[in-house]
């Protein structure tokens, strides 16, 4: 599936959780109706492919590197993320991710997402543009 190119317009996405699951590796196995209707995407779209599927552009490498680093250590994450819809609008949720278990073994990761406030927003934006610049340089 093509990446969709971003438009610089956001998607208000005010209430409701979008809930997912995904493989070890990052592929998704569950994604609920919230998720499909603020992602722009089918249920068929989306489970199969890689969460990264949602990946926007404005966000560094380094954040998802330690969001990664975090939850393969068995550990719960949490921060907000820019995610990017089918149509290449954007929208902003504050994330919590957990590694999900089975018998003692981690065999998954499950997140759960709400609408991230604009005081959130506000306070990701300079952290992520600064990790974006040293990432380019």
């Amino acid at each position: 599936m093509n990446r969709p190119n971003p438009i610089d317009e956001e998607y208000v996405f005010e209430q409701g959780l979008i809930i997912s699951s995904t493989d070890l590796k990052g592929i998704i196995t569950y994604a609920n109706r919230k998720f499909c209707e603020i992602a722009g995407y089918t249920k068929d779209e989306l489970v199969g492919k890689n969460h990264n599927i949602e990946r926007h552009p404005d966000m560094p490498k380094a954040a998802f590197q330690e969001l990664w680093d975090t939850i393969q250590s068995g550990k719960e994450w949490t921060g907000v993320v820019k995610n990017l819809r089918k149509d290449g609008l954007y929208y902003w949720v504050y994330s919590h991710i957990a590694p999900t278990t089975e018998n003692g073994e981690v065999v998954g990761y499950s997140a759960a997402r709400r609408p991230a406030s604009a005081t959130e927003v506000e306070e990701s934006i300079p952290i992520y543009q600064e990790m974006l610049a040293k990432e380019n340089n």
